[in-house]
C-alpha cells in the first residue's frame, strides 16, 4: 500500500470487516512506549513485578456504600493518579481520564518522546463505561444542591471520547482523536485500530489503549445483578480464578494502558528498535446475544489476527487469555483457543491477579503480552487449584515460565459481541 492509504480502508478495517490484502501486507508497526497505572503498580515495572509474583490485590470493599451490596470486594489502583497529576487536572477529569493521562504519559516517555509531525499522530483510547462517576457525582449535587451547583466541566468529564480528547490535547496529536467503546474490548481495539491507521498510511505514530475507573456502587450492583461478579466476599484473593471449576464471576478493577504505535521505519529512523512488533490484529462481532459469546466469533478473530501478521498457528506458543473467570466465558475462549490455534501454547489469565480492568484490560493484557514476547516470560495464572476438565490448554500456574515466546495472541472479547485479538512478534 502507498503511504498515504486511503481513508476507505481504514474505515472498512475499523467495521470489522475482512482484513484487505494491503493492509494484511502493510507497513511494520513497532511499539515503542509502554504506559499503566494498576491495581499492581504506578507504572509497567511494578505492575509486571506483580504479575510475575502472583500476589492478590484484590481486597474487601469496608466503604459504606458497598455495606449491603452482595458483592464487596474490588481491585484498586495501587497509586493514585494525584501522584502524577497536577491540582487542575484532577479536578477538570474524571478519574478515567486522569488514569488515561498517567498512562500515556508514561508511554510517551518511554517512547523518547518522537519529534513527529502533530498531523501524523493520532491517538486511540478506548473505554467501556467512561466518565459514569461524574455523571453519578453531578446528579447528586443537581439533586441536592440545584443545577447552578453543577461542574462546568461535567460534560467534558463525562463523555467518553473524553480520555481520547485530554491525552490529545496534552500530547499535541492532531491526526485523530478516536475513542472505540466495546466494553470490555475496548482497549484492545484500541490498539487494533492504531495499527489499522498506520497501515492505511495516515499515521506514523499512534498512542493507542485503555481506561476505566468503575469501582463504584452503581457498577458493582449492576454487574452482581447479572451474575457476572464472584461472591467471595470471604476471600478477596481467591475470588477471581480463571479456568478453575469453582470460577463464579470476576472481580471489578480500575486502571489503564498505553501503548506508543510507531511505522518501523519511522522508528528505526530515530534510533528506537522497539519492544516488540504488533504484527496483526483481527476484529469480528458474533451478532449471537448481548451477554454470551458465540464460539466461532471469537475462531473468526483470532484467525483474522493470524492472517493478517502472517503467522501460522504453529508458531504461536503464548496466548494471554481474555479469562474473565465466568463459567461459560471460559470454556468457549478455551474451545476458541483450540480451534484456531492449538493446544500447544502457553496460556495465562491475568485477571486472576489484577481483577477485571472492563476497558482498560485489553490495553493493559496487550503490555502484559509484549513484555512476554520481549522477555521470553509468561506469568502464571493464579487460583487455579482444581482446572476444569472441559478448559483443554496448558495454563502456565505458580511461578512465571521461562520459555522462548517469538510470537503471541492477546485476547479480549466484550459485552455486545465484541472480539478482538492482537498478535505480538519479537522486534527485529
Amino acid at each position: 500500500m502507498s503511504h498515504g492509504g486511503s481513508v476507505s480502508e481504514f474505515i472498512e478495517f475499523s467495521l470489522g470487516h475482512r482484513l484487505l490484502p494491503e493492509l494484511a501486507a502493510g507497513p511494520e508497526v513497532l511499539v515503542t512506549g509502554l504506559g499503566m497505572t494498576t491495581p499492581l503498580g504506578g507504572d509497567v515495572a511494578e505492575t509486571w513485578q506483580g504479575l510475575l509474583d502472583g500476589g492478590s490485590p484484590v481486597t474487601a470493599l469496608a466503604e459504606d456504600w458497598a455495606s449491603d451490596l452482595p458483592v464487596r470486594l474490588g481491585a484498586r489502583l495501587r497509586r493514585e493518579p494525584d501522584a502524577e497529576l497536577g491540582r487542575i487536572e484532577l479536578r477538570r477529569l474524571d478519574r478515567c481520564q486522569q488514569l488515561a493521562l498517567v498512562a500515556a504519559r508514561q508511554a510517551w516517555a518511554d517512547a523518547g518522546r518522537p519529534e513527529v509531525d502533530p498531523e501524523r499522530f493520532a491517538v486511540v483510547l478506548g473505554t467501556g463505561l467512561g466518565g459514569g462517576r461524574t455523571l453519578l457525582d453531578q446528579h447528586e449535587v443537581v439533586a441536592a444542591r440545584g443545577p447552578d451547583r453543577i461542574s462546568p466541566f461535567a460534560v467534558t468529564m463525562l463523555m467518553p471520547n473524553g480520555s481520547a480528547a485530554a491525552v490529545s490535547l496534552a500530547l499535541g496529536a492532531r491526526g485523530g482523536a478516536h475513542a472505540p467503546t466495546s466494553a470490555c474490548a475496548s482497549g484492545a481495539e484500541a490498539v487494533a485500530l492504531g495499527l489499522a491507521m498506520i497501515r492505511a498510511g495516515r499515521a506514523d505514530v499512534v498512542l493507542a489503549g485503555g481506561t476505566e475507573a468503575c469501582v463504584g456502587r452503581l457498577s458493582i450492583a449492576a454487574f452482581a445483578r447479572m451474575g457476572a461478579l464472584s461472591r467471595r466476599n470471604h476471600d478477596p484473593a481467591g475470588a477471581s480464578r480463571p479456568f478453575d471449576l469453582g470460577r463464579d464471576g470476576f472481580v471489578m478493577g480500575e486502571g489503564a494502558g498505553a501503548l506508543v504505535l510507531e511505522r518501523a521505519e519511522f522508528a528505526r529512523a530515530r534510533g528506537h528498535r522497539g519492544h516488540a512488533k504488533l504484527a496483526g490484529a483481527g476484529m469480528s462481532a458474533d451478532a449471537h446475544d448481548m451477554t454470551a459469546p458465540a464460539p466461532d466469533g471469537q475462531i473468526r478473530a483470532i484467525q483474522e489476527a493470524l492472517h493478517s501478521s502472517g503467522l501460522s498457528r504453529q508458531e504461536v506458543t503464548h496466548v494471554n487469555a481474555h479469562a474473565p473467570g465466568t463459567q461459560v466465558g471460559d470454556r468457549i475462549e478455551a474451545a476458541a483457543v483450540r480451534s484456531a490455534v492449538g493446544t500447544h501454547p502457553l496460556v495465562t489469565a491475568p485477571k486472576s491477579i489484577t481483577g477485571h480492568l472492563i476497558g482498560g484490560a485489553g490495553a493493559v493484557e496487550a503490555i502484559c503480552t509484549v513484555l512476554s514476547v520481549r522477555e521470553d516470560l509468561v506469568p502464571p495464572t493464579r487460583n487455579l487449584d482444581n482446572p476444569d476438565p472441559e478448559v483443554g490448554l496448558e495454563i502456565v500456574t505458580g511461578a512465571p515460565r521461562h520459555t522462548p515466546v517469538p510470537a503471541a495472541l492477546s485476547n479480549s472479547f466484550g459485552f455486545g459481541g465484541h472480539n478482538v485479538v492482537l498478535a505480538f512478534t519479537k522486534a527485529a
